[in-house]
């Protein structure tokens, strides 16, 4: 279940322990839980090895909470798992400014997974397609004849498609096998599906059956948000005025990314710098994750854009929306495998994987604006140098209370920080 409410004021000032006490308890965290996150995050040998090859050892990265999402009518603290600083604070800072319209809302398709089977050599390829669609409902019985939990949950083999595929080889046949995954990914349900029925299909094409795999452009698999911010919650001093000025520069360099992919790519990487995050915390495939929503913009669109969209309504609110395909589960996979995976997802309190879905693209949308509130404004460098200072200083050398010092003399200087310039402010520091 989610949280009573994810308002937690002054989190960012406790100690690490501090927080995790208070994150456990507004959570409900087992035992288990909390130790998986206090013990960094990090599997044991023997669990790493059953992961992937020739492990030698595992690396740990931050995980830090995202505050005040209300989505759905719903409290959320949102995990994050990410190196990078400026994207726990961004997108808890634009996750506030939307309560007072009723937060986030979501939409999400029903959680269907597309497996392709690449036929060539047909002789016919319009008298392929009629056999198959004329063995159509026997197909999806014979995907369906296994024992499977998905299947028995309401999940399998939903739907078959052909699609003609011109290419510089010839005219191919593509046949997409779409399946209902509940709350899995689904990468290995679909991928043993498309290899069981292809020789079936090969028999009715006449050609010959080459990749059988899961398609990563979950184009079935939908999810949506929208959010509602006021001038007034924009602003930087609390007025109308000033927040109509912020909207105003928000669009301004929101329609750059609509209109230039060399800007479009980093803007959306900045939306990914949520949406990644979240699924590398949740134990997600967020490389699949990445490749479907970065191909969307593409697809929905006929080029690369913007994945969100940003709009000025009749009041004079910003209303943010953004649509993407969404490859998530919670059962299987790394979630189920990695301890700080499941206890993130205790955090999150999610009962379904389309409930994951939409929580993760309120975070990309929230990151979204926070990236764009800032560079329209003050610019990029300001919070993000705010929170990177210490990380220079620690970079630097300074060790204990230097790092305060340090961090807070970076914070101040006006012009260029290099790191040389902090190593040699360290040694003045030093009285070297």
């Amino acid at each position: 279940m989610p949280v009573e409410n994810s308002r937690i004021k002054g989190l960012y000032n406790q100690g690490v322990a501090e927080r995790r006490t208070i994150v456990a308890e507004a959570c409900n965290l087992s035992p288990e839980h909390i130790n998986a996150l206090a013990a960094h995050g990090e599997l044991g040998e023997e669990a790493a090895d059953r992961m992937i090859e020739n492990v030698i050892g595992t690396m740990s990265l931050p995980v830090g909470v995202a505050t005040n999402f209300l989505i759905d009518g719903a409290s959320y603290l949102i995990p994050f798992c990410v190196e990078e600083s400026s994207v726990v604070a961004a997108a808890s800072n634009m996750a506030k400014r939307c309560r007072s319209l009723g937060g986030f809302t979501t939409n999400n398709d029903d959680p269907v997974m597309i497996g392709q089977i690449q036929l060539l050599d047909v002789a016919n390829i319009d008298e392929a397609v009629t056999a198959v669609e004329g063995a159509k409902e026997a197909l999806i019985a014979f995907c369906n004849d296994i024992p499977s939990r998905m299947i028995a949950l309401g999940g399998g083999c939903k739907d078959i498609r052909c699609r003609k595929l011109p290419t510089v080889m010839g005219e191919m046949l593509v046949v997409h096998v779409l399946v209902d995954c509940r709350d899995a990914m689904g990468a290995n349900a679909v991928n043993t599906m498309v290899e069981r029925v292809a020789p079936r299909i090969e028999a009715l094409c006449g050609g010959r059956a080459h990749l059988r795999i899961l398609s990563n452009l979950a184009a079935h698999r939908l999810s949506r948000v929208s959010a509602t911010f006021t001038p007034e919650e924009l602003a930087s001093d609390g007025t109308r005025e000033d927040g109509l000025s912020v909207i105003q520069g928000i669009l301004e360099a929101h329609i750059f990314a609509v209109e230039d992919p060399f800007r479009a790519t980093t803007h959306n990487k900045g939306i990914m710098n949520a949406i990644s995050s979240v699924a590398l915390a949740c134990g997600q495939d967020w490389r699949a994750i990445e490749a479907g929503c970065h191909a969307w913009p593409s697809v929905n669109h006929g080029r690369y854009t913007s994945m969100s969209d940003w709009k000025q309504d009749d009041s004079g609110n910003l209303v943010g929306t953004m649509e993407l395909p969404m490859a998530v589960g919670i059962v299987g996979g790394a979630s189920k495998v990695h301890p700080a995976a499941q206890a993130n997802l205790a955090i999150l309190g999610v009962d379904s994987a389309q409930e994951l879905a939409g929580i993760m693209l309120c975070a990309g949308l929230a990151q979204n604006l926070g990236a764009l509130r800032a560079l329209s404004t003050k610019g990029i460098q300001a919070g993000h140098m705010k929170l990177h200072a210490k990380n220079m200083a620690v970079s630097a050398g300074a060790i204990g209370d230097e790092i305060e010092t340090l961090a807070s003399k970076i914070q101040s200087h006006e012009g260029h920080r290099s790191q040389s310039q902090v190593e040699a402010w360290l040694k003045e520091l030093r009285g070297n």
